[in-house]
């Protein structure tokens, strides 16, 4: 298998000539990465977490002249369908679903949001950077209203003949799921709260995962998002999982899953 990230939590899968791509997300002014539309228009299978804007805000420039169907659960779906979009080319998902596409299979698993903490948000809207970015505040601060979370986070199970990776859309746990253990690989979104190394390391307690990958450490959004240190976390995964291999992957280059 074959894994390419392309910034934010967009994430390329690939068996032999079967794909699907998850999250796709065109970043605004600033961003530390510049995936093209082209990247995202080849492929065919599009599967959403969740409906913030993102994971979902460009995907209605991204089916334009597409024949492509986007998965994604009930909220997500009414967004797209207000920013006319076919919904010829919405599939609604649920918890329990399996997907076939060629060699690969998903099984929709319920997710969590991250909880964006008091801190967090003090320190982000008191921040210079606010100023600096101020046409993309006000992007996002408009768009926050029309592309709501829902409590309709998603995880994906992607399955081929030998390998199986866990996908999280955001960095929290539905208590009530009982998620793979030993996956192959384990794909975290490191963004989102002050805290980010405590959920993580409980996160990766519970799976047990042969290797992690982080994604959405990006600065993609300023002013509101931001480029993640991961040393806190590589250093405590030293000390707690000393021989679990952690991926820190550059963009638009595939990671391949032997």
């Amino acid at each position: 298998m074959k894994i390419t990230w392309y910034g934010t939590a967009s994430l390329l899968i690939e068996k032999g000539n079967d794909k699907i791509l998850i999250d796709p997300f065109l970043p605004l002014r600033g961003s530390e990465n510049h995936p093209s539309l082209l990247d995202y228009k080849k492929e065919r299978a599009i599967l959403v977490t969740h409906g913030h804007i993102d994971h979902l805000g460009s995907i209605p420039k991204i089916l334009q002249d597409s024949d492509a169907t986007v998965y994604c659960s009930e909220l997500p779906a009414a967004t797209l369908e207000k920013k006319n979009v076919d919904s010829d080319q919405i599939v609604i998902i649920r918890p329990g679903d399996v997907l076939h596409f060629g060699q690969i299979r998903v099984t929709v698993l319920s997710g969590k949001h991250i909880n964006f903490d008091s801190k967090l948000i003090r320190h982000t809207l008191l921040n210079t950077r606010i100023l600096r970015y101020f046409p993309n505040f006000l992007y996002l601060l408009f768009k926050n209203h029309t592309h709501p979370e829902g409590n309709e986070t998603l995880a994906f199970q992607i399955d081929t003949a030998d390998k199986r990776i866990l996908v999280f859309g955001s960095l929290g746990l539905d208590e009530s799921v009982e998620y793979p253990k030993y996956v192959d690989m384990l794909i975290l979104p490191y963004q989102g709260a002050t805290d980010l190394v405590t959920p993580t390391l409980s996160i990766i307690e519970k799976i047990e995962p042969r290797t992690v990958l982080l994604d959405h450490f990006d600065d993609a959004f300023p002013p509101i998002s931001n480029h993640i240190d991961t040393r806190p976390l590589k250093k405590a995964l030293e000390e707690r999982f000393p021989d679990l291999p952690v991926v820190k992957p550059s963009a638009g280059k595939a990671v391949t899953l032997l």
